[in-house]
């Protein structure tokens, strides 16, 4: 396993020999650092790419996607938003269409799937927790528990309004809502070694859904007027409606693609196919690694990936990694 010990400069250092001196200077870039497996990737690749490709002086901000985007639309800050889920996000399209933030990429380029699982241990001795249905006439099959998404996720609130329209709610199941995307994890985690009950809201690509069988419960057809609802807190008609697949973007707010067309190209060009991601975070997990290390392991995987994103100039000062 890789150790990284002062971050992933240090991991590098004997190969790169000359990004110091030769890298362009991109002045000081803030990024958004979402607290759940593929943003902790995508941050910490993002960074060393520019701060050793493109001599960037660049600072993380742990955000969660709803106060990342408030953050941007009233400060203008952080300069970029690494990975936003916008299916869940309301206040997203609005602030694209009013010009305070600019969407350059599908970071995930097979988008993003959410929704509600359940093992597929249950699934198999029950079959009809497969459906929303079955589990509002069987809770005590899923532990008359439901994991939620943590305060700040922009699932948080469809998850809520879900269970309100499936009466679930009324029903007295607990609507538990983790205080971490760590927290969440686990629970899963704990859940299959003892082969308990599990009931609650994940999405792939994830470490978890690679290493845990889980099934996709059937909420009903997708119905975007619906889910548009469902995902405000102010919603007054929950409705039930499976999740769409998502879009996944990266963000800049716009002074800052104005004023750095070079990083904006790398935002631009940096994206990460499902399967990569979900191999990345399956590595973190079985090596009992930090995200930071995560990113070393993609970057060691997939420079040939990677090495496209780059422009020529930062090319050359990673040129040790890329041969």
């Amino acid at each position: 396993m890789f150790k990284v010990s002062a971050g992933l400069g240090c991991v590098f250092a004997a190969a790169i020999t000359a990004s110091a001196a030769q890298a362009n200077e991109c002045g000081e870039v803030s990024i958004m650092q979402g607290d759940w497996g593929s943003a902790q990737i995508v941050t910490a690749v993002s960074k060393f790419l520019m701060e050793e490709g493109y001599g960037c002086d660049v600072t993380t901000i742990p955000l969660s996607s709803i106060p990342a985007l408030a953050s941007v639309a009233e400060t203008g800050k952080p300069d970029i938003l690494t990975e936003i889920w916008t299916n869940g996000a309301p206040a997203y399209q609005g602030l694209v269409d009013s010009g305070k933030i600019i969407p350059v990429n599908e970071v995930l380029s097979d988008g993003g799937v959410e929704g509600f699982f359940v093992p597929n241990y249950l699934v198999e001795e029950h079959p009809e927790l497969a459906t929303i249905e079955g589990i509002v006439a069987n809770p005590e099959l899923v532990g008359n528990r439901f994991h939620n998404s943590p305060e700040g996720w922009v699932s948080i609130n469809a998850n809520t309004n879900l269970l309100k329209a499936s009466g679930l709610i009324d029903a007295g199941l607990d609507n538990f809502v983790h205080g971490s995307g760590e927290t969440l994890a686990a629970s899963i985690a704990t859940a299959f070694e003892d082969k308990e009950p599990w009931f609650g809201f994940y999405w792939a690509p994830s470490s978890i859904l690679g290493k845990y069988p889980m099934t996709l419960v059937e909420l009903g057809p997708h119905d975007p007027a619906k889910h548009t609802c469902n995902i405000t807190a102010e919603c007054v008609t929950p409705a039930l409606s499976n999740y769409p697949q998502s879009v996944v973007t990266t963000v800049l707010s716009k002074d800052f693609m104005a004023d750095n067309v070079e990083i904006s190209e790398l935002m631009t060009n940096l994206s990460f196919t499902n399967a990569q991601m979900g191999e990345t975070l399956a590595w973190v997990e079985d090596n009992k690694a930090s995200y930071e290390e995560g990113a070393v392991y993609f970057l060691t995987t997939y420079n040939d990936v990677w090495g496209s994103w780059l422009n020529d100039a930062a090319r050359k000062n990673l040129a040790a990694l890329l041969q």
